[in-house]
């Protein structure tokens, strides 16, 4: 018999007050009981509405119901079909946005808790199986994939189980890209990352670090040493800024630039030697899921004070309702419906404040959200001393302006055919932020599973 409650299992979490101190994980995952409990929740509805809400289409209700009968190693199995990184996908996914959003469950009471059980699969398996997965047979083609976030992580994990020989090139000295770079230890734990790496490497995918494309070579070297294909998975690292007065004081980050330093570089460790300020009072400049990362890393480093700072009204948060909801928890002051004008510095040339200008919505723009338009006189100063811009990334030219024929967007995405992923050069896909902006984990995931799809299509002349 199906589970009727009306709720969720609530997930097992860190006291607020208690982990707005530490960076451990804060979400401590579902017991074996409280698995099946959620998995009985699946109606297994005929037409699978959740599956067409999976950017990477995970077979959902055939992963619950192995899970339903405490069959945790088939519903790990089941996922692994469609997913390179079920533990990833578990606790930074928005699902409820996407699966959950479609689960009829969802229509009287919350939907089933899918990204809560793929995460309990996942680290089920992590935790119980130790046998290295089987290696493909060879099939003789060679792959290229530059970068190793999301997309490109799924796109050689896809051509590794076809048998293609695949390298992936990172800039950077681990592999990971934003999954480690960005996203914080206390939403997704680096040895998650690190064990879906491994798994990868133990397919065959070779992992190359410190290469960075473009630079130490072209994608057309890369073509020219054997690789039939290459994939460009390389994100969006270049971090916007608001062009205005005052944002080249000390005590200015990007978000990536102040997350690279938490994350990557460890500063959030006792004794971490990586130069990273540890402020008293911080504005956080946006409104999505960065931002919220950044207020809340800032927080952990000891901030007494953590505003965000968005132009818009909560209802157009862009960030997931989790982790706005958490912030809250955690003591972040939201300040909504304002917008910075100016930083201001002292003498030192050191942040010690910044004037915003208090706003109101108008008709809505082309994003379809109502315009946010200034109130006058309504200026006001902030006293902080520390501020951090999160309104956006976009990809880094480096690639384009070394590959003759690449066609790029004004802002700096790369075009591709949608349902392929191929970009106006022969034989050289895209896929994830780098064509995009940056977006979510699983649309970048989608991206590289679409791409190692059209790859082996054009190499092998098969669909996978």
């Amino acid at each position: 018999m199906p589970n009727m409650s009306l709720k969720k299992n609530e997930m097992p979490s860190q006291e607020p007050n208690v982990r707005n101190k530490n960076f451990r994980e804060v979400a401590l995952g579902y017991s074996s009981e409280q698995a099946i409990d959620e998995a009985k929740r699946c109606l297994n509805c005929k037409n699978r509405p959740c599956v067409s809400g999976c950017p990477v289409n995970i077979m959902i209700p055939d992963f619950i119901a192995k899970m339903a009968e405490g069959n945790f190693e088939g519903a790990y199995q089941v996922i692994a079909k469609s997913s390179a990184l079920p533990a990833v996908c578990g606790r930074v996914c928005p699902q409820e946005s996407q699966c959950e959003k479609l689960c009829v469950r969802g229509k009287k009471g919350e939907p089933v808790g899918i990204g809560r059980l793929e995460r309990f699969a996942a680290d089920w398996h992590n935790e119980h199986v130790k046998e290295a997965p089987e290696k493909p047979r060879p099939n003789g083609h060679k792959v290229a994939v530059i970068g190793s976030g999301p997309s490109g992580l799924t796109c050689a994990g896809d051509l590794a189980r076809l048998g293609y020989e695949v390298t992936v090139f990172e800039a950077l000295h681990t592999a990971g890209g934003v999954l480690v770079y960005g996203i914080p230890e206390f939403r997704l734990p680096k040895a998650i990352v690190q064990k879906e790496i491994d798994g990868l490497k133990e397919m065959g995918v070779k992992i190359e670090t410190n290469m960075v494309i473009g630079r130490a070579l072209s994608i057309d070297e890369l073509l020219e040493d054997g690789f039939e294909a290459v994939f460009i998975g390389s994100g969006a690292g270049l971090p916007r800024f608001m062009n205005i007065p005052g944002e080249n004081l000390k005590g200015v980050y990007s978000a990536n630039e102040f997350l690279t330093r938490v994350n990557l570089m460890k500063a959030y460790l006792p004794g971490s030697d990586t130069p990273i300020q540890h402020a008293k009072r911080v504005a956080v400049v946006g409104g999505g899921n960065v931002a919220m990362d950044a207020a809340r890393c800032a927080k952990r480093l000891g901030a007494e004070e953590v505003y965000i700072v968005y132009r818009r009204s909560e209802k157009e948060l862009p960030a997931r309702a989790e982790e706005v909801e958490h912030a809250k928890e955690e003591g972040i002051i939201f300040k909504l419906l304002n917008n910075p004008a100016k930083i201001l510095g002292d003498e030192t040339g050191s942040v010690k404040g910044m004037e915003c200008l208090e706003m109101e919505l108008g008709e809505p723009d082309a994003s379809g959200r109502r315009r946010p338009v200034e109130k006058q006189g309504s200026e006001f100063v902030l006293d902080v001393d520390c501020v951090i811009m999160a309104i956006g990334t976009s990809p880094n030219p480096l690639i384009k302006s070394t590959t003759q024929g690449l066609e790029t967007q004004k802002w700096g995405g790369i075009i591709v055919e949608e349902e392929t992923g191929l970009t106006s050069r022969p034989n050289v896909y895209a896929g994830g932020d780098a064509v995009t902006g940056a977006a979510t984990v699983i649309l970048a995931m989608g991206a590289g599973k679409t791409a190692a799809k059209a790859i082996h299509k054009k190499l092998c002349g098969k669909e996978s």
